[in-house]
């Protein structure tokens, strides 16, 4: 697989992803719970295919469920598996496409695409892709859940920044250990999309070390992402917001329909 430059992004952030978090153990388990609780009482077979190092795929498998992850960042996937090795967590994972999943059709009872992945891609063709390869690997009313930023407001306002996130004990005087995290937003004249500059500021040895790291986003809306999870073959589609479900973005969440005959791409092998 060739590599692409939000697969570079996340292969350069893998090392250090968890440090976007204040406690990323913490978070594991919150996204976890919340995306079990959407799934139901049932334990079932699970498609992580934006898994970054685990946060949700870890989650869910802790709660019982049959995960597989894939990334495009073939380090991030292999973190993922290695941090559920750790925790004697059962995580097959791999470098995928989610434009090109590499699993058979019908596969899977559930599909999360979570964290705000999806909007790297960047043409409505790129979205429709995705989300009929989602559709594909899902069962007839298999659950597919997709968390994005609030674009709507997000677009209505065009933020220049996030608020620095700082990380680490405020009790060592000199500050050692200390993560500063914060991105800068540069928006394209359609007003849609934007470049991200992602930077950490780490305190180490009485210095900092700057890491920085750039990727672009379509800010995609709900309405929009309604619209193409419809025509990629999904039915009862609905938002749930943060304040409902617990889960830190909103979350779309819809299922597959019927497909129709002669509908869908070609069956893939068996992936991992």
């Amino acid at each position: 697989m060739s590599e692409t430059p939000v697969a570079r992004f996340y292969d350069e952030l893998a090392a250090d992803y968890h440090l976007i978090y204040a406690d990323w153990e913490a978070s594991v388990r919150r996204q976890g719970e919340a995306l079990d609780a959407l799934i139901g009482p049932e334990r079932v077979r699970v498609l992580d295919c934006s898994c970054g190092i685990g946060t949700q795929a870890i989650g869910l498998a802790r709660r019982g469920h049959h995960v597989v992850g894939t990334d495009l960042s073939p380090r991030a996937a292999a973190r993922a598996a290695r941090e559920a090795a750790r925790r004697d967590l059962s995580l097959r994972t791999a470098a995928a496409d989610m434009r090109h999943l590499p699993f058979s059709e019908r596969r899977f009872d559930a599909v999360v695409c979570a964290d705000n992945s999806l909007p790297h891609l960047l043409t409505e063709r790129d979205v429709r892709a995705a989300l009929a390869e989602m559709r594909r690997v899902l069962r007839p009313a298999g659950l597919l859940m997709v968390s994005t930023r609030p674009y709507d407001d997000l677009v209505r306002d065009h933020p220049p920044s996030t608020p620095p996130q700082v990380h680490g004990s405020a009790d060592d005087p000199g500050g050692e250990g200390r993560m500063v995290t914060f991105q800068l937003w540069h928006w394209h004249d359609d007003g849609e999309r934007y470049d991200l500059e992602h930077f950490q500021l780490l305190r180490t040895g009485g210095e900092w070390r700057v890491q920085v790291r750039r990727t672009t986003y379509w800010a995609l809306g709900r309405d929009t992402l309604c619209a193409l999870a419809a025509e990629a073959g999904f039915v009862d589609i609905e938002w749930r917001l943060p304040e409902e479900t617990g889960f830190f973005q909103p979350l779309l969440v819809a299922r597959a329909g019927e497909r129709r005959r002669g509908r869908g791409g070609p069956s893939r092998a068996p992936g991992p």
